[in-house]
């Protein structure tokens, strides 16, 4: 799937702006970016839902969107928001589904069968789909999503609304159909879903400001961390807020988390604050990592953000 110059305009609002994408096949491709990055409108245009303002797009050689319709029986779509029929049960929603796909009838029972035993699903199949918890909706659309085995699926933040078990229960099936040749393409917000992604595009407002592995994003980096270990983490943040080269700081736990232009890292302007302020703190090298890469990504200025 490629993309050159990817644009879409509301009036005068672009929501996406001339945006470059690359996504190899079976290869889990994430999308990082806050809400309003236009991470939902990108993959609206890709799956030939939404028309772009300007740019070409061509997934699985169909141009798009001019080959949209042929392109349908060669996707999954798995919304944010539960989109099945919560009246029907379990077992009506996937055979609904097999019906809209045009999957032979003569396949679709064992079809249905595969992936209820595959996701779980094998003791809910008379169970209406609205009764059923935040976790099993989710495996019952990824279930609708794969039924017709898509080359390509495309995910819009499918984990927003499920515990941390059944997110990791998620993504393991997700390496699961990459391993068996399906590409991949979703948005989330959580940084530890980003991680697990081959490739990772951060948007912001619109704008591809980050493109590669999770590994090169985060040697790439261009500021130092630096990790603050202090009795009064809420004093040294206060006491460092105005030093010269200071993109971000956040406390986590009894340690503060400062990323800071290498320089004024080096130089020991961070040390020299502290003590200035009469801080009892020790300041030690950190490691980067997604979320460093994510707040430079898409920083604003620090007074701006406080």
């Amino acid at each position: 799937m490629v993309a050159r110059g990817l644009t879409r305009r509301f009036g005068t609002l672009v929501a996406v702006d001339h945006v470059d994408l690359t996504v190899a096949r079976a290869q889990v491709y994430g999308f990082l970016g806050p809400n309003g990055s236009g991470k939902s409108t990108t993959i609206r245009m890709l799956c030939g839902l939404l028309m772009p303002s300007e740019g070409e797009i061509s997934v699985l050689g169909h141009s798009i969107p001019a080959e949209a319709e042929a392109l349908k029986r060669r996707i999954g779509y798995m919304t944010q928001k539960f989109s099945l029929y919560e009246d029907l049960t379990v077992q009506e929603n996937l055979e609904f589904l097999a019906a809209v796909h045009d999957v032979p009838r003569a396949a679709t029972r064992a079809r249905i069968d595969e992936l209820l035993e595959r996701y779980w699903l094998g003791d809910r199949r008379k169970q209406l789909a609205g009764t059923m918890s935040g976790g099993q909706k989710q495996r019952l659309a990824l279930a609708g999503a794969v039924l017709h085995k898509p080359e390509l699926l495309f995910l819009d933040e499918p984990t927003s609304a499920v515990d941390p078990q059944s997110r990791r229960e998620f993504w393991e099936s997700l390496f699961e159909l990459a391993d068996a040749g399906t590409t991949i393409l979703v948005s989330t917000h959580y940084m530890d879903e980003a991680e697990r992604c081959h490739r990772l595009a951060i948007l912001d407002t619109g704008r591809l400001v980050a493109d590669g592995t999770p590994r090169e994003l985060c040697e790439e980096l261009p500021y130092a961390v630096r990790l603050i270990e202090t009795p009064a983490p809420r004093r040294a943040q206060l006491a460092l807020k105005h030093v010269a080269g200071v993109v971000s700081m956040a406390q986590i736990g009894a340690e503060l988390r400062v990323l800071a232009d290498k320089r004024e890292a080096d130089d020991g302007a961070l040390d020299a604050a502290l003590r200035a302020a009469g801080i009892d703190a020790r300041v030690k090298e950190g490691r980067a990592n997604l979320e460093d890469v994510f707040v430079a990504a898409t920083r604003k200025p620090l007074t701006e953000a406080a």
